[in-house]
């Protein structure tokens, strides 16, 4: 045994070509762009049409609502996936997983396409669209957790926030993708038609993307990061005894390097890492979400606003993000990460007044600023600080649980609670005083993170 962990720590630093490099950012850019299409494209048929197909014995209120529940089921999914894969990645490495959560993923969607309704066999109808939607949430609850984690440890020390913002990059290309779709199908498509097949459309042609994914995932090598732990022997990680054994027999050095990884006591990284997501995610479900509905309820403008809105800032954002990263890169991401949650803490009640003022160039810009500065600036971020907070040995579990338990947490309760206090209250103040809030427990955990900029990624232990 210890022999086989010193040959392991004197293998030569894995080597990875430009080609590599491009591979696995090219590959981590497409996972995540699948993964937000996959949910945007259900997200959208569950508001248009699944109600209609998939439960017509029904009220069209309960409809709406089976539909959107079928929807939901999709996150409990996704934690437990984060899980499962998390655990995997970290044990057998990267690859493998990354390629098995993309054919979940991408095989789910395609069936979704391809299910009979009601009117062809009834309640079997909901419950299979139920059962793909826990596989899709299964394998998604992963994906851009591994894509993260593949492209920070893939990436060259001085360009890591770069290289690492592309993932945020396929959220906008998803959410771009799935919503033109649908505008497409919309526009050409009688109701008849789109209830009849139009609707099956999107997630079929997913299966082309699909493949395109996994050939690339087929002939992406392993993370050098992994391939490098002093852990990792013969491609699989070490259990905590085989390593207590080894560092029993090892020279100081050598039993340091691993008593580090297994002996570190875990919890502070991964709850400064929640609190990052925590402002992103927060942000993300006022704006992106509650904010859309609040705007084409509340205010005199047209429904298409606020939508236009985030197509404008969705495309904007594919200069903030490598920006952003670019900026991680220059100064260092404690730095960056207060100047953007404390800008966000200036501009939201500005922001909301901009919103609420009535006029379409304020809702615009309001809404612009706000997706920009607050969420996809701070998720640039996220990809790459969270990635460093962790040590290699539990870094693809911690992250993935970091992400989808902030996201379910603050995405979630978000809205409902935005709703609630605007009811009461009657005004748009709660909503301001919410994005200052996520913002802020961002900004103290930024202030209390240390600086993770040029960590070696190999380490096993935490940063904290």
């Amino acid at each position: 045994m210890k022999d086989s962990v010193i040959a392991a720590q004197q293998t030569p630093t894995a080597q990875r070509t430009t080609r590599d490099l491009a591979r696995a950012a090219v590959s981590g850019w497409l996972g995540t762009a699948m993964e937000f299409m996959d949910f945007q494209l259900y997200s959208l048929a569950a508001a248009i049409v699944f109600n209609k197909i998939f439960f017509p014995d029904v009220s069209p209120a309960i409809g709406l609502i089976a539909a959107m529940a079928t929807y939901g089921v999709g996150y409990v999914a996704r934690l437990a996936g984060a899980v499962y894969f998390g655990r995997m990645g970290d044990r057998i490495g990267r690859k493998k997983v990354l390629y098995l959560t993309i054919l979940l993923m991408g095989a789910s969607t395609t069936l979704i396409g391809a299910l009979p309704t009601y009117a062809t066999i009834g309640i079997l109808a909901p419950i299979l669209l139920v059962a793909l939607r826990l596989v899709q949430g299964f394998g998604a609850g992963a994906e851009i957790a591994g894509a993260t984690v593949m492209l920070a440890e893939y990436a060259p020390v001085k360009r890591r926030g770069l290289v690492a913002s592309l993932v945020s990059l396929g959220t906008n290309s998803g959410t771009l993708a799935a919503s033109g779709l649908w505008a497409v199908l919309l526009s050409v498509l009688s109701e008849d038609q789109l209830l009849s097949w139009g609707w099956r459309l999107p997630f079929l042609l997913s299966f082309v993307l699909m493949l395109f994914a996994v050939w690339l995932r087929r002939g992406l090598k392993e993370s050098p990061v992994f391939e490098e732990r002093p852990d990792v022997v013969d491609g699989v990680a070490l259990a905590r005894d085989e390593v207590e054994s080894a560092i029993a027999t090892a020279d100081e050095h050598e039993g340091s390097v691993l008593a580090a990884g297994i002996r570190q006591r875990k919890g502070k990284a991964f709850f400064l890492a929640l609190g990052l997501r925590f402002g992103q995610a927060g942000n993300s479900g006022l704006v992106q979400t509650f904010l859309v509905g609040y705007i084409a309820t509340n205010l005199a403008v047209s429904r298409s606003v606020p939508t236009d809105a985030i197509v404008w800032g969705s495309l904007l954002g594919f200069v903030t993000v490598p920006l952003v990263g670019l900026l991680g890169d220059r100064f260092g991401r404690r730095v960056v990460y207060l100047a953007l949650t404390a800008l966000t803490v200036v501009v939201a009640f500005p922001v909301m007044l901009l919103i609420t003022s009535g006029s379409t160039p304020g809702v615009m810009l309001g809404m612009v600023l706000g997706l920009n500065v607050g969420v996809l600036g701070l998720f640039s971020l996220e990809s790459v600080t969270m990635a460093e907070l962790f040590g290699s040995r539990t870094r693809f579990t911690q992250l993935a649980l970091a992400k989808e338990i902030g996201g379910i947490l603050a995405t979630a309760i978000g809205p409902v609670l935005a709703a609630t206090l605007t009811a009461v209250t009657g005004s748009w103040w709660p909503i301001a005083a919410m994005l200052v809030v996520y913002s802020l427990i961002t900004f103290v955990s930024a202030l209390l993170a240390p600086e993770t900029r040029g960590r070696d990624l190999v380490r096993l232990e935490d940063a904290v």
